[in-house]
């Protein structure tokens, strides 16, 4: 039988912890968590405690992707913002010591909501929720970059310009076919392809931290949910895609999930009575969000969320094709490359709404 790639080399690891990482003992046991579609992630518990470790994926990557480098800074820049993070304890860049770059942070002990829909709560703690998760938005998009010390974390200016850019080559870089289904080429993406850049708006120099995969799932919330507590979001996850880019960006590709399917990979909301569970709008999520940040939400919006489609069928294309090459970090991987389709057809639609 054919070595996990994704074990981790325990002893080692215990060894390399205990000398770099203060009040780390081993020995340890690691366990991958199964969500996460891109660097791999992994409950470590250790005779110290229980910590949480990430890593770069083994094999052939894309170039400048899964940069566990970057989430251990923005992770450090906002330890002390108004913005909950877990604390990032250690980067380690020797790839001798589990066979790729990885960083250690606290565990931080809460509940995700993987089913936005929040099934399994009231509707009044759905609808806190909901307005927690804004709030917290409109509070990483006025963090200071400069005070934070990120203000070379990203090229400022022309954000969706450059992104259509990047991920137009990402995309190109992951095509493949397989037996039973196909991603390249895709119709719907290569019409993106041809009426986004046409669409792209002039650059209104609103720079801000933003988080780049900003969602429901990526978010920690304290275990209490009672009617009588007060939702409350005890850290953003994943922060692999964050860089210096336009605020609107976030809020369009938060979102998509009003607008997305309820079925795996990607579920949604789409087609559930949001008014009866208290979720809003998204006109309530656009005027909220305006109200707490102060940000104008008058851009092409049909534009920014088609945009946001396309970003979103780039990357499950990038992550399918891993999972092809096996190095891909979620068993779901492969359904994400069929969803490729399914997004570009709502981003077409996103845009000709428009």
């Amino acid at each position: 039988m054919a070595a996990d790639p994704f074990a981790l080399p325990e002893a080692a690891l215990a060894e390399y912890l205990t000398q770099h990482v203060d009040g780390f003992h081993g020995p340890l046991a690691a366990t991958k968590f199964k969500g996460g579609q891109s660097n791999p992630t992994y409950r470590i518990d250790a005779a110290s405690g229980c910590y949480v470790l990430r890593r770069k994926p083994p094999g052939v990557l894309l170039p400048s992707a899964h940069a566990v480098d970057r989430e251990f800074r923005v992770l450090r820049a906002l330890q002390h913002s108004a913005v909950p993070v877990a604390r990032a304890l250690h980067l380690c860049i020797d790839d001798s010591v589990i066979g790729s770059m990885f960083y250690l942070m606290e565990h931080v002990d809460g509940r995700v909501f993987w089913d936005p829909a929040m099934p399994d709560i009231g509707n009044d703690q759905r609808a806190a929720n909901y307005d927690d998760i804004i709030a917290t938005l409109a509070a990483l998009h006025a963090v200071d970059v400069d005070a934070a010390g990120l203000a070379d974390y990203g090229k400022p200016g022309n954000y969706f310009a450059r992104q259509l850019a990047r991920w137009t080559e990402q995309y190109r870089a992951s095509g493949f076919q397989q037996r039973n289904w196909s991603t390249q080429p895709v119709a719907m993406m290569e019409t993106l392809l041809a009426e986004l850049p046409p669409r792209c708006p002039a650059d209104d120099g609103r720079v801000a931290l933003v988080h780049g995969d900003y969602r429901s799932d990526n978010l920690m919330f304290a275990h209490d949910t009672s009617a009588h507590s007060r939702p409350r979001i005890l850290a953003v996850m994943d922060w692999e895609l964050s860089t210096l880019g336009h605020p609107l960006a976030d809020l369009g590709y938060f979102c998509m999930a009003l607008r997305l399917p309820g079925q795996p990979p990607l579920p949604g909301l789409a087609g559930i009575d949001r008014a009866a569970l208290g979720i809003p709008d998204e006109a309530a999520v656009l005027r909220r969000y305006s109200e707490l940040s102060g940000t104008r939400v008058d851009a092409d919006w049909s534009f920014v969320l088609a945009f946001s489609f396309f970003r979103l069928a780039a990357i499950a294309q990038g992550v399918a094709k891993r999972a092809q090459q096996g190095n891909a970090s979620s068993e779901r991987a492969l359904q994400a490359g069929c969803m490729v389709t399914l997004l570009a057809q709502m981003g077409v639609q996103a845009l000709r709404d428009g």
